[in-house]
């Protein structure tokens, strides 16, 4: 501690948490489908994350929203509005992407469109599985967040269907995949708080 902190007094850690409090991050999972695994990867995720203590991660699932298809509905769903408020109360993603078609999930797709503002200056990471690890479906993934003015980070952890998943359906990831989860984060964490001074 310098002269002057000792002479005038410094910031106790208690205070710095009050004024810089803990970004929030949610982990999004994209699929809305009867016997999904995505539940499985993003409570894989958060697991990671949760030792990490850097944030307060939470898993957000779009299935408990039962958003109306963009255009069909009437605009004033509750689901619609809880969405957009979830959303704006978070300081970045990350979002568990699955493979379907070369793409995304429509369901996916629908609620990205489901908000505008609620997304806009803020940081993600992508988790990806498929048969070729959700590669193509995060690549397109990206061209969207893009435009709703979210910064993907380059870090991007993709599953395998064949090694990484049992029959398809119990997820059993392997150990490398821990360093990419955590390099990752590691970014999102860092774009999400740097964003978070220009919003």
């Amino acid at each position: 501690m310098s002269f002057f902190s000792n002479l005038f007094g410094s910031a106790s850690k208690e205070e710095e948490k009050m004024t810089n409090p803990k970004l929030k991050i949610g982990i999004i999972l994209g699929s809305t489908r009867q016997g999904r695994v995505s539940p499985q990867v993003g409570e894989w995720v958060k697991g990671i994350a949760d030792k990490r203590q850097d944030a307060d991660y939470e898993i957000v699932d779009i299935a408990d929203f039962k958003l109306p298809f963009l255009g069909e509905g009437t605009g004033q769903e509750p689901g619609l509005q809880a969405w957009n408020e979830k959303l704006a109360s978070l300081d970045g993603f990350v979002f568990i992407v699955q493979e379907y078609n070369h793409s995304i999930t429509g369901a996916l797709k629908n609620a990205l469109d489901s908000a505008r503002e609620a997304w806009n200056d803020k940081a993600a990471g992508i988790v990806s599985y498929g048969s070729t690890g959700g590669a193509r479906a995060a690549e397109h993934l990206r061209g969207i967040l893009g435009e709703l003015k979210v910064a993907d980070v380059r870090t991007h952890p993709t599953l395998s269907l064949f090694t990484d998943f049992e029959n398809g359906s119990v997820f059993k990831p392997a150990e490398l995949h821990l360093t990419n989860v955590n390099a990752m984060l590691d970014e999102v964490i860092s774009w999400s708080g740097a964003l978070k001074t220009v919003r």
